[in-house]
């Protein structure tokens, strides 16, 4: 499939840099730390194309510890989308990147390049190597980056397990608008409040702030699950406290954000759990008819 095309071979921001490229080469600045940064603009440039930001050394965990790409891209919902590494050109790229992998590096969306050559990973997978002298080359990298979405989800297992890693940066860019809310939504302020009182009464009267916060955050991530999975639509409606975690959500995201949209990237997830559990639905609603 042919990426949609974000930036074009005369872009701008491939122009920029070309030429931060030849300023380097005039004054004999030829190792990767000085020359990165040119790439560094180029992704974060075009990250703002699709309001999306370029972060730096922004350490990540792994099964054997931690690793800190070169540059994480993340969506406006504080989601990794993709992952870049720059390489020096006197290193052997091909080594370089086995070295990543062995120490945990993602592979899902990932550009290593050493200023002349541009290898993009996709799905653990080798999708593309191009030459980054050459604009048009440079431009069909990027998009193809940019335009990636992850494939669905077929095993159980897997989903569950992806589902973990990710919930963590989910939760944490709904934890900032919500603390952003509590400034500037009037309308959650008022929902909070009344929630925050019940939670007061029915729950612990020494309740903080931030565990409230956190409880919504839990309930915006699970509740579609504890739908479907356990097959019970109503209890939204019939649980008091739920109910009113409802409530304090529809003020947070008539405002503050889309649900569904923010959820989204959550899909290949939800599907793959909740195909594996249909079976067990249709046998508990049997067993009780």
């Amino acid at each position: 499939m042919t990426p949609r095309s974000l930036i074009s071979p005369t872009h701008r921001t491939i122009r920029k840099y070309y030429e931060s490229l030849r300023d380097f080469q005039d004054q004999r600045v030829l190792n990767e730390l000085n020359i990165r940064s040119a790439f560094e603009s180029l992704l974060a440039d075009a990250a703002k194309l699709k309001g999306w930001t370029l972060i730096p050394e922004l350490p990540e965990k792994t099964a054997g510890g931690s690793v800190r790409p070169d540059g994480t891209v993340r969506d406006s919902n504080s989601l990794p989308r993709g992952y870049w590494e720059a390489k020096d050109t006197k290193d052997d790229l091909d080594t370089e990147i086995k070295r990543k992998t062995v120490w945990g590096y993602r592979l899902s969306n990932t550009i290593f390049e050493d200023t002349q050559t541009g290898v993009l990973f996709q799905n653990k997978q080798e999708i593309l190597r191009v030459s980054l002298g050459d604009p048009a080359e440079l431009a069909k990298l990027l998009n193809q980056f940019f335009s990636y979405t992850e494939p669905d989800i077929e095993g159980f297992e897997e989903a569950v397990k992806e589902f973990k890693e990710r919930v963590p940066d989910l939760a944490r860019g709904l934890v900032e608008k919500i603390r952003q809310a509590h400034k500037d939504n009037p309308r959650f302020i008022a929902a909070f409040e009344k929630f925050f009182e019940l939670c007061r009464t029915a729950l612990n009267p020494n309740i903080r702030v931030e565990a409230v916060d956190e409880m919504l955050v839990q309930h915006l991530l699970t509740e579609r699950l504890f739908r479907t999975i356990f097959n019970n639509p109503e209890f939204v409606k019939r649980n008091a406290i739920a109910a009113e975690v409802e409530s304090v959500i529809e003020a947070l995201t008539i405002k503050s954000f889309d649900r569904t949209e923010y959820l989204k990237s959550l899909d290949r997830f939800y599907v793959a759990i909740e195909s594996a559990r249909a079976p067990c639905r249709t046998s508990a609603r049997n067993s009780t008819s």
